[in-house]
């Protein structure tokens, strides 16, 4: 039942149109292009933001070079990033949202995690990791037990592996992009310390 259930809601985000015909606050500025990626079989859901201006032009997710860092972090290639059978990835909004007037990508419209999340992620029950990638994805999927801030919540990941309300370890992440370069810097204990515990998490679970 629950592929049928995955196939219906895949169906109805692939039509959905609430962002630009009954949006909260400022219609989405251009046409929707929903990109996200659900699996009745993939046991890891990889959770971001929102698709950027290149991947609302290719509609594949992380088709542009913070997609390259992200799959050097898990130590996957991209045959086994883009399977559906081996991850899921269903980002917090599934439309490019924009930008704002300095250039850089608006948040995620509120719309899609309001409307869709909560019943995608019952549908997959099969999960058994979930990537929570910058402080969106955060937000949603710890909770009140996000931190105040990002480095403080990716520095919190081990009290994320045991979630008495979830059936799977989250592990939070920040986003890829070559804006957070300097973070990486400022924070060598996420490549030192992180990343090994989360590509072995990755590798089990393919």
């Amino acid at each position: 039942m629950s592929e049928d259930r995955l196939a219906e809601l895949t169906a109805a985000i692939g039509a959905c149109r609430i962002c630009r015909d009954t949006p909260t606050g400022k219609p989405l500025p251009h046409e929707p292009n929903p990109v996200c990626v659900v699996s009745p079989k993939a046991r890891i859901a990889i959770c971001g933001q929102a698709p950027g201006m290149r991947v609302h032009a290719s509609g594949r997710p992380f088709t542009d070079p913070s997609g390259d860092r992200l799959r050097q972090w898990l130590d996957v290639d991209e045959a086994t990033f883009y399977d559906p059978d081996r991850l899921a990835i269903v980002p917090m909004g599934f439309c490019f949202p924009g930008l704002d007037a300095k250039g850089g990508d608006l948040p995620p419209r509120r719309e899609c995690a309001r409307t869709w999340h909560d019943d995608l992620f019952a549908a997959m029950g099969q999960l058994e990791l979930v990537i929570a990638v910058g402080q969106y994805a955060q937000a949603y999927h710890l909770g009140p037990r996000r931190k105040k801030t990002l480095t403080e919540t990716v520095a919190a990941w081990r009290d994320y592996q045991a979630l008495p309300d979830k059936a799977y370890p989250v592990i939070p992440i920040p986003h890829p992009s070559w804006r957070n370069t300097a973070w990486l810097k400022r924070n060598p204990w996420f490549e030192t310390e992180l990343l090994p515990v989360l590509r072995q998490a990755v590798h089990e679970r393919l």
